[in-house]
Order: structure tokens, then sequence, then C-alpha cells
């Protein structure tokens, strides 16, 4: 299938700090993200006529992040599906850009999740309030987040003998890469990681217990943060400052709890095909492969269920050492220093394509030498019960 460009990314910006102390807001963030974005692009405010936005900070959603950036949109979405938010977002505006909806549209997000100091992961368990469909099969239980995933990496290791070490190894890539991005190595700082080094599966493996069978190590940060995207019609990249970063293909997909169903497979599984059939690309040909990495347990599933190996081969596939970026095998994993080791202030889906676009402008930290196609492939919501999965799929120019 012939490759549509008719969208592309031509802004980013990540925020710099994962620490950002009193007296600054997730808007702001926003604000300060979309700004240097836009002047990436060459664009200004008055360009934007698509805003997206999850409407999940600040209680303010399209409407008023429109307001408060002062621009009138022509089109607003709201989707808000948790970390995948971006990739369905990113996929949402090059479908409406090709239809000629809107020709600039605006993607940002901000969180304060660790000046907040929210309990992501380990809070909920009890004393949740009303109950509600969505929470009724975990909440009673005293469930945590972390022990849905840590349920899943139990059973992934169970039906397929993944061990521990194998799954370790995604640690000891996405850590290499952040020791050669300063911004991670200031976060794991201002964070106070203890051994702000490069990692061994060993100290993966003796790291403490989180939630059986979830490490410290196989845990991603809990930071502040934010960044913006901006994603122009094919007319308007031809002018922008940076060259364009193509949207060729995306997929999107949900799974929720079935009687009968394998918690080991995502998502993914359904939206993976759909977007490389849509961009007409196959997994082998991938050079960069961004990965919700949550806990090691999403990146073994989001490497399984896109094809990247077979079902059950992933730890397999993990150990032999290919995801770093200086390996000659594809794809290098998350090449910023991904969740594990770089940010996650709650939402990471936008980060999977400000450094998915920097690969492909020859832009990373940790550069594979020429990258020309890219996976960003988020996951929101729970892996072992309500989830989606959102797959964007990016060519360089």
């Amino acid at each position: 299938m012939p490759q549509t460009r008719e969208a592309a990314v031509v802004g980013i910006h990540e925020y710099p700090l994962r620490v950002v102390g009193p007296g600054v807001s997730a808007l702001q963030i926003k604000a300060a993200s979309a700004a240097r974005a836009l002047e990436d692009a060459g664009l200004s405010w008055s360009d934007v006529d698509a805003v997206y936005d999850t409407g999940s900070h600040q209680s303010i959603g399209g409407l008023g992040i429109s307001e408060y950036f002062g621009i009138k949109p022509k089109l607003i979405d709201n989707t808000a599906v948790g970390g995948t938010s971006y990739e369905f977002q990113a996929n949402h505006a090059a479908t409406m850009i090709a239809a000629g909806k809107c020709d600039v549209a605006l993607l940002t997000y901000g969180s304060t999740a660790h000046s907040d100091r929210r309990a992501i992961g380990t809070g909920g368990a009890v004393g949740a309030g009303i109950a509600n469909p969505q929470s009724n099969m975990e909440a009673s239980w005293g469930q945590t987040l972390i022990a849905n995933y840590a349920m899943v990496k139990n059973r992934h290791m169970h039906q397929y003998g993944t061990t521990n070490e194998q799954f370790a190894h995604i640690s000891v890539a996405t850590r290499k890469h952040a020791m050669r991005n300063p911004e991670a190595v200031k976060a794991m700082t201002d964070l106070e990681f203890v051994g702000v080094r490069e990692l061994t599966v060993e100290d993966v493996v003796d790291s403490r217990m989180i939630a059986w069978p979830l490490r410290l190590l196989e845990c991603c940060m809990i930071s502040d943060g934010g960044g913006a995207v901006v994603i122009a019609s094919k007319e308007v990249a031809a002018n922008c400052a940076k060259k364009p970063v193509w949207v060729i293909g995306g997929g999107e997909a949900t799974k929720y709890r079935e009687n009968g169903g394998d918690i080991t497979v995502s998502a993914g599984a359904q939206s993976g095909p759909r977007a490389f059939a849509d961009a007409g690309v196959t997994p082998d040909e991938i050079d960069v492969l961004m990965a919700y990495d949550s806990f090691s347990i999403t990146v073994m599933c989001m490497i399984e269920d896109l094809g990247f190996c077979k079902k059950g081969e992933g730890g397999e596939y993990v150990a032999q050492g290919h995801l770093v970026f200086d390996d000659p095998r594809k794809p290098a994993m998350n090449t910023d220093g991904g969740g594990l080791s770089s940010n996650h202030p709650g939402e990471r889906g936008i980060y999977l394509l400000i450094e998915a676009a920097r690969q492909l402008r020859g832009e990373s930290n940790s550069q594979v030498d020429g990258a020309q196609l890219a996976v960003a492939v988020g996951n929101g919501g729970q892996l072992g019960s309500r989830h989606a999965t959102g797959v964007t799929i990016l060519a360089a120019d």
C-alpha cells in the first residue's frame, strides 16, 4: 500500500523539568510547551485552528484551554483514554487534516503529579467511595494499579516461562539511553534515585519488590512534566522551520475483562496490525519503537502484540540486547530513557511522539543511524483489565 503523507509533526517541545517546584501549574507547563513547540515549527498561535486536550488537568478541557491560549479553533478534540490519549489524538488530527477540516493541530500535556504527591499506581485500594462498573472487580479486593500489572507479569511468566532476568533487559536498555540524556539524568537526580548510572540485570532483579513479581526498577518514576506537539498539513509543513515527520498510519483499540480472555494479550493486538496496514509497512522495517513503559510488562506485551516477535517469545527477544540505540539490529526502544528512567507524570503518551519525531529528525541523544520509521505505542488504563492501546506510525521526510 502506498503511504499517504497528508499530515506531519512539525513542532515539538518537552518541558525540561521533572520536579517543577511550588507555584508552577499544569496549565503553565502546557502553555510554555506549546509556545516552544510553535517556535520550533516556525508558526504562531494564530496559525493554530485545532486543539487536542484530554481535559484531565486542572479541570480545563478543549474549550477552556482554547481561551487560556487565546485561540479560536475550528476543531476541538477531548479524547481521553489515559496514557495513550496522545496517540489517539495524533491519529485523529492527521485524519482531520487530511480531510481538510483543519490545518494546524496543537496537542499539549502538563502535570504536577510529583509535586502534588499523587499516589499513582499504589493508591485507591480501599475507601474509593461510590462503587462503579469500572472498579467493582478490583477495588473490593484492594487491588491497586500496580497489582493489576503485576498480575499480568505473573501470568506471562507462568504461561510462557518468561524469567525475571529477561524482563530486566527492558530496564537495562532504557537506563542506558537515559544516561545519555541530560534531562533524564537531572530527573533521576532530582527525584533522588539511588544509583544514577547504567544498570545491570542483577541490579534490576535484586531491587526491592513492589508488587510481586514487579520490582522497583521495573516500575516507572512519578515526575512532573509535560510537552507539546504540532501537527500540520503538507502545505503548511512545506514552509515550517524543521523538516516534517509524517504521520503515515494509526490504529486504536480497547480491551476489557472477559471470560476466558488472555490478560497477556493487550489491545495492541488489534490496533497494531491496523496501524501497520494503514501505513503500508511491517514491524521488520521499524527503526525506533517508542513503547509505553509504565512497567516492564507493558513493554513486553506491546513488543509481542505489535508483531515484533511471536506471542510468548518476548522474553528471548528482549534478552538478545538489541533494544539499544547502537545495536545494528532494530528497533531501538525508548531512546529518551522512557518512563522507567526519564519521565512519567501520569500520562506519558505525548513523549512517545516527541522522541519518535526527534529520532526521525536526527536530533536524539541516542540517535539511531539512518532512522526512517518509528512507532509510538501507548497504553492507557490497566493492562490486566480495561485499557486502550493507540499506535501511531511516523516516517522521516
